[in-house]
């Protein structure tokens, strides 16, 4: 007994919404951790940004702008800063402020002088930093610049503003993060669940369907409306039990032929063997007559056995091709001599056409079983006038090989299946020669190959059999000739 624990299984839609849920829960811890944690980092980046992108255009703007006190007044108000323009004496140029008794540049607590100080002592083009300013009770940003170069100044760019505390705004958004944070749940909670039964009931309807294929039912059709993948596979699916209901019916079939097939020559065989026994065993005339039939009917029975054996095979990939060069002409012409006998015996005509000889490379013995089958489906189904017409045709690159009859043809539906395994056809009649899985040996051949092959028919009219062979080998004659063209 088996005892190893297997894992719990989780439905389709139980993960669907965890993980809708997951990420939610994702979204909203990285919104409150940048909202929050981040936030008076942020803010502090963004002013030291505007103070340094402002000093840029100051200075670049000096002497070149015929407005440049507007200007100044323009980015005071804009960026609320306190701005002094000094020349290379520490002399006012241009002065604007949007603080009042906080600007720590202008009025009597003015510190302009020690800024440019710090500046020279840095040996730097430009400093900012933050220090502590006990009017407005938190920090000011000061950044101080020269104007031209350290060596050689034109003047000076101070520039003071404050950072504003954000404690206070800090909590107005925790306060609105929670609530909205509360709704959003609820709605992520209500999307996650309608969204996660959405996506599985298709696959859980196309399950059950297939519990219902599992259990014999092929004529199920599968449903999977709501997305093309899963509509896509409800489709595959559909097709799959089609083609099994179909091959399951064609396997039957096979198994009843086959059955009859092998219980006929078996019957004829203890029969024979008893008749031997009991009445002929000392007339040496009708024993070997009993003996003959017992050959025959083991020899039938060894073909239908062989023949089951190399169609696996084939289909299995497990019959290598021995290629090798022949005449196709003669090797025609060999075969159709070998029907002198049935032709004598049963009345049957077989014609064969050709072109000028060929030679090709392949199978020889492969080639030849394929067209023993093509003929012998002919002379099962042929017409009363028990004729069958093979023809060789030259084509530039290939060789086609025809067999036809004059049979009652074939229907379109037909034609488009005869070449399955386990197809039989319902015109079948019971066959002279061979045992009803020719044509599948012969698709599995070709297919080997890789030769093309097929069938035109019309009713009433017989069927004509086709395959191409395109491994042409080209003769000294044929290379002389062209040399000569």
């Amino acid at each position: 007994m088996n005892t190893a624990r297997t894992k719990p299984e989780i439905s389709l839609k139980l993960k669907i919404w965890e993980y809708f849920l997951f990420f939610t829960a994702v979204v909203f811890l990285l919104l409150w951790f940048f909202q929050i944690v981040f936030l008076e980092n942020f803010y502090e980046g963004m002013k030291i940004t505007d103070v340094k992108r402002a000093a840029i255009d100051i200075i670049y703007a000096y002497g070149k702008e015929e407005n440049y006190s507007n200007m100044l007044t323009e980015t005071t108000l804009k960026n609320d800063m306190c701005i002094e323009v000094s020349d290379k004496y520490n002399r006012t140029l241009y002065s604007k402020d949007a603080l009042g008794k906080t600007c720590l540049i202008h009025g009597p607590n003015s510190r302009k002088s020690e800024f440019i100080e710090t500046l020279k002592a840095s040996g730097k083009t430009a400093v900012y930093y933050k220090e502590y300013n006990s009017t407005i009770s938190s920090n000011t940003l000061i950044l101080v610049s020269y104007i031209g170069s350290p060596s050689n100044p034109n003047g000076y760019l101070i520039i003071n503003t404050p950072l504003v505390p954000i404690g206070s705004t800090a909590s107005i958004i925790k306060r609105q993060l929670i609530t909205i944070t509360f709704f959003l749940i609820v709605i992520g909670i209500t999307i996650a669940f309608f969204m996660s039964r959405r996506i599985s009931e298709p696959i859980t309807r196309i399950t059950k369907s297939a519990e219902q294929l599992v259990a014999g039912h092929y004529d199920i059709k599968f449903e999977g409306q709501g997305y093309l993948e899963i509509q896509q596979l409800a489709s595959t699916l559909t097709y799959a039990s089609q083609e099994i209901s179909r091959v399951d019916s064609m396997q039957k079939d096979l198994i009843a032929n086959v059955s009859h097939d092998i219980r006929t020559p078996l019957t004829m065989l203890k029969a024979y063997a008893e008749m031997i026994r009991d009445i002929s065993g000392n007339n040496p005339k009708k024993r070997n007559e009993h003996l003959d039939i017992i050959i025959e009917e083991t020899d039938r029975l060894a073909l239908l056995v062989n023949d089951i054996l190399d169609l696996s095979k084939l289909e299995a990939g497990k019959q290598n091709l021995n290629y090798s060069e022949f005449s196709i002409t003669e090797l025609m012409k060999d075969i159709i001599a070998r029907y002198d006998g049935i032709s004598k015996k049963s009345g049957y005509n077989i014609h064969f056409t050709s072109d000028s000889d060929r030679t090709v490379k392949c199978d020889i013995i492969k080639i030849q079983q394929v067209i023993y089958n093509l003929i012998n489906n002919a002379i099962n189904y042929t017409g009363e006038d028990k004729a069958v017409y093979v023809r060789q045709i030259n084509k530039p690159k290939s060789i086609r090989i025809e067999v036809s009859d004059t049979g009652p043809g074939i229907t379109q539906e037909d034609i488009n299946l005869i070449f399955d395994k386990y197809y039989r056809s319902e015109n079948h009649k019971r066959e002279v020669v061979g045992t009803g899985l020719g044509l599948s040996i012969v698709k599995a051949i070709l297919k080997k190959h890789s030769y093309d092959f097929g069938i035109s028919s019309v009713i009433g009219q017989g069927s004509t059999f086709w395959f191409e062979i395109t491994d042409i080998v080209r003769t000294k004659e044929k290379r002389y000739t062209k040399k000569e063209k």
